[in-house]
Parts: C-alpha cells; sequence; structure tokens
C-alpha cells in the first residue's frame, strides 16, 4: 500500500478516536503520568481483555502506587489483586521482579534495550511504555495492529514482529506514537476479528481486503 492512502487511512481513524473508549493502557497513562504504571498496566494486558486490565491495574495500584512498594508487597497479595488476567501468576513475579529493578535504578528503563532487558517485557510491551510512557519513537505492534494492517493492505507479514519492521521501513514517523492507539480501538470496536463492520466502515473505500 502506498504511503499516502496508509496515512488517509490512520487520519480519519484519528478523526473518529475520541467517540469510542480509550484502551485501558491509554487510560492508565492519562491518569497517573507514570512509566512505570504504564510498564506494568501492559505487562498485565498481555492476552488479557481491556475491561480486565484495567479491573486488575485499578486493583494492584490501590494497593502499592509505587516501584518500591509494588516491590515489597507479598506475592499472595498481588496475585489477589491480579487475578483475572491471563497467566496471572507469572505476570505477577515478572511484576514483582521488575519492580524491584525499578526501585532500585530509580526509574523505568528509556531505551528499548533496557526495557527489553526486564522480566517478561518483549517487544509490544517495551515500544508501548516508550510511546505512552515517554512520548518517545517506537511502534507498539499488538494483535490489533497485526491484523488491521495486514487485513486493510497495509503489510504483508506473518507475524507482529515483522509487522513491527515493515511500519518502520514505510510508516512516517509522526504516525509512530499513535498507531497503536488507533488500531486497538478501531480493531476492537469496528474491524472485529469476526464480522468486520465493513457496511459501515470509514476507510471502506480505502482498504484493500485481506492480504493473501
Amino acid at each position: 500500500m502506498q504511503t499516502a492512502k496508509m496515512e488517509r487511512i490512520l487520519r480519519i481513524i484519528a478523526s473518529l478516536y475520541d467517540g469510542y473508549r480509550k484502551p485501558a493502557v491509554t487510560q492508565v497513562q492519562e491518569e497517573h503520568r507514570d512509566p512505570f504504571k504504564v510498564l506494568v498496566s501492559t505487562m498485565l494486558s498481555l492476552r488479557t481483555r481491556d475491561a480486565v486490565t484495567a479491573e486488575a491495574s485499578a486493583a494492584l495500584f490501590a494497593r502499592a502506587g509505587t516501584a518500591r512498594e509494588l516491590a515489597a508487597l507479598p506475592e499472595n497479595e498481588l496475585m489477589a489483586a491480579v487475578r483475572r488476567v491471563n497467566y496471572f501468576r507469572t505476570k505477577a513475579l515478572n511484576i514483582k521482579k521488575v519492580a524491584a529493578i525499578v526501585a532500585t535504578r530509580g526509574g523505568v528503563p528509556d531505551s528499548l534495550e533496557g526495557l527489553l532487558a526486564l522480566p517478561g517485557v518483549g517487544r509490544k510491551t517495551a515500544n508501548l511504555v516508550l510511546t505512552l510512557g515517554f512520548g518517545a519513537y517506537g511502534i507498539c505492534v499488538d494483535t490489533h495492529v497485526h491484523r488491521l494492517t495486514n487485513r486493510m493492505g497495509m503489510v504483508a507479514t506473518r507475524t507482529p514482529g515483522e509487522t513491527e519492521f515493515a511500519l518502520r521501513a514505510t510508516l512516517p514517523r509522526r504516525w509512530w506514537l499513535q498507531i497503536n492507539d488507533l488500531l486497538v480501538v478501531w480493531g476492537q470496536n469496528v474491524c472485529l476479528p469476526r464480522n468486520p463492520k465493513c457496511a459501515t466502515c470509514a476507510v471502506r473505500d480505502l482498504c484493500e481486503g485481506p492480504v493473501s
């Protein structure tokens, strides 16, 4: 897909964005303005519905509002707070380890390499912390971004990792910080995994359809 068409799609979605509920991690950032809480919420969000992520994040931060407090929180209390998220035991243990590291070093790493060195942090999480937590350039590719960019014809890739690097090569940097928020909202409300609302989709005429 030509870059100009990609940008037209994103501009249209951006113009409609405020009409939908924002992603859970974006809400955490807007409420707290804290890279650590963005990091923790993103770790909780992996393979978990947004509503559950929001609930678990609020429950956890009510018990521990800082990295030092979370690192000191007993494991059973931590697990109880996030029990509804998928893989809660593994996530809780990784979050506790990350909290201890962040408390010791005095802050969340602000580089991709530094974030990837943390337990349980992959490229999706690292990129989202960079873009939301620090306002730094990155491209966060979750299941929605991977699915929609392929479905619309922006890229032709097999994995989220391939999608990230394809977008890094073709997407103008002015969209890097926004693309995850925009496509998560669109994927949750319009371009659904099953039965997408193509008939009423605002970008229908620009969409190139599924990539074979």
